[in-house]
């Protein structure tokens, strides 16, 4: 798929997706974001810059490590997300003196438009897979990290690992091109490591942990991934009947992890920590 095209598609799906995105991942994804985050080592006075920062978990969790000295700057490719992630703004400078200024902007992975050599932390999480061209945004942490700066970033692991990859293959049979193609290439194993040291960066370390998607209902599922994950933009346009089939679908793919009335899914997550050399 073109790159143009791709990044539009990216852009306008996550604007659909945020509403539902936000009441239904960011509980179950905060702690992983978090980890993230903290594996940067971000110091008080650094400078951060948090990629694919959605609804801004990241980003505000990386100004009170980066402390009132710091700045942070969270970039999304969605203006739902990013108007999202600055409403929270109000809410954290309220608690008072302590943490960095935070700013949000739309931007692409792939073009920052932050100055060279300005950044001593890069993060993101479950963001990479989302790059029209992944090599060309670690290329862009590269450039805009100060020697000895920190990158840390997590992705989605294997896709046999993640017992809610059906989801692609079940909407792909309604739309004419694949929705996410190549959804699960970072996080194969030692594809994020090879993406980051062909970059030039050192001191790469990988993670891979388990973890469980639990979802109370079926109708949280279905919401969850389909109107709030990267097949959202798809899913907002199928006709009724359309909806119905790939929900039945979907549910269907879920069974086996089927609790109750709810879902146990199992999943995994890459954690991967670099530096620029110094």
């Amino acid at each position: 798929m073109d790159d143009r095209l791709f990044r539009r598609i990216q852009r306008y799906g996550w604007d659909a997706a945020t509403p539902a995105y936000a009441q239904d991942w960011v509980p179950l994804l905060q702690g992983l974001t978090h980890t993230c985050v903290r594996r940067a080592d971000i110091r008080p006075g650094a400078s951060v810059l948090d990629l694919a920062t959605g609804t801004g978990v990241g980003a505000l969790l990386a100004a009170g490590l980066a402390g009132p000295s710091g700045r942070v700057l969270g970039l999304d490719i969605s203006e739902g997300m990013v108007s999202h992630a600055a409403s929270a703004l109000p809410g954290r400078q309220a608690e008072g003196p302590g943490h960095a200024p935070v700013r949000f902007e739309r931007r692409d992975m792939e073009d920052t438009g932050v100055p060279a050599v300005t950044i001593d932390a890069v993060t993101a999480a479950f963001g990479l897979m989302y790059a029209a061209t992944p090599p060309a945004a670690v290329a862009e942490m590269m450039r805009v990290m100060v020697p000895g700066g920190r990158a840390s970033l997590c992705v989605w692991g294997r896709r046999e690992a993640c017992g809610w990859a059906e989801v692609f293959p079940i909407v792909d049979a309604h739309v004419e091109s694949e929705v996410c193609p190549l959804f699960f290439s970072t996080g194969a194993p030692g594809a994020l490591h090879a993406l980051l040291a062909r970059a030039g960066f050192t001191d790469v370390g990988d993670e891979r942990i388990a973890v469980t998607l639990s979802w109370a209902t079926g109708d949280e599922a279905v919401n969850a991934m389909l109107a709030g994950g990267p097949v959202a933009l798809a899913w907002k346009r199928f006709a009724p009947a359309t909806r119905e089939a790939v929900r039945t679908a979907y549910l269907g793919s879920l069974a086996a992890f089927r609790s109750g009335d709810g879902y146990r899914v199992p999943s995994e997550v890459v954690f991967t920590t670099a530096r620029k050399p110094g």
